[in-house]
């Protein structure tokens, strides 16, 4: 068991710097295979799903950079990284959503007993999210739930829950960047040797909304299927030209350096 952790914190992940910020270059298998070995060290351990959006909010928020840069595994999410990422010589090799995440993990913890808590969404949300997972994998073991629309007056005693409940895995859709720095902030607590940000997922599983079509996500519009369906994401869309601006000025520096 020891000689295993040891190879697991002597084999760092490939990373990619995209407008300076951090992100792992991993599939979803990578992706799985840390977020076990983060499962066997029993260390708490933060997972940050990052797309465009949460590039350019590390550039303006130091805290937010910070855990970029510290995170045990910060996955490609969205189209958007996809492609600064070939753009700039880092290709990724695949996205690694927080939604496929949540799904992948219940499907883990159905075939070998990892224990899942899902923390997020409005009340109600994440009861129906658990409930419609464990339909699909019944022996997943989901050992709790709550809603994120709590006070601070309430954060000891949600705190406390969850720690009761002893997960492994911290599922966290409360939106970015508030989820990371309340699970980072309380890990000490919490109990759970990993914590992921998992943004609107538990919305999906909830089915109060949709995925996009596979096809739709296969050429990086998912975005727009995401617009359509709650139009107070715009403020995220419009983010997009700025991100893609600053990457094409990124890529035409190293081009100036290399001639």
């Amino acid at each position: 068991m020891e000689r295993a952790l040891q190879e697991e914190r002597a084999s760092p992940l490939r990373e990619a710097r995209i407008l300076g910020v951090r992100v792992h270059r991993v599939g979803m298998d990578a992706a799985l295979e840390r977020i076990e070995g983060l499962i066997r060290r029993a260390e708490p351990s933060l997972v940050i799903t990052a797309d465009a959006n949460a590039v350019l909010i590390a550039l303006e928020d130091a805290e937010f950079h910070a855990l970029m840069e510290t995170a045990a595994l910060v996955t490609p999410d969205g189209f958007g990284l996809l492609w600064a990422g070939k753009r700039l010589g880092q290709p990724f090799p695949e996205r690694v959503s927080g939604v496929d995440l949540v799904e992948r993990l219940t499907r883990l913890s159905h075939a070998k007993g990892y224990r899942l808590y899902l923390l997020g969404a409005a009340p109600s949300v994440a009861e129906r999210a658990a409930q419609n997972l464990l339909a699909r994998y019944p022996n997943a073991q989901i050992v709790g739930v709550q809603h994120g629309y709590f006070t601070p007056a309430d954060e000891p005693a949600i705190v406390a829950q969850v720690a009761a409940a002893q997960p492994d895995v911290l599922l966290v859709g409360m939106g970015m960047p508030r989820q990371e720095k309340w699970a980072w902030r309380h890990r000490q607590r919490l109990g759970a040797s990993v914590m992921i940000g998992v943004g609107g997922s538990f919305d999906v599983y909830a089915g109060v909304v949709t995925r996009a079509p596979k096809w739709l996500q296969r050429i990086g519009g998912e975005w727009l299927w995401r617009l359509l369906q709650d139009p107070r994401k715009i403020k995220k869309v419009r983010n997009l030209p700025r991100f893609a601006w600053r990457v094409l000025r990124e890529r035409r520096q190293q081009e100036s350096a290399a001639s």
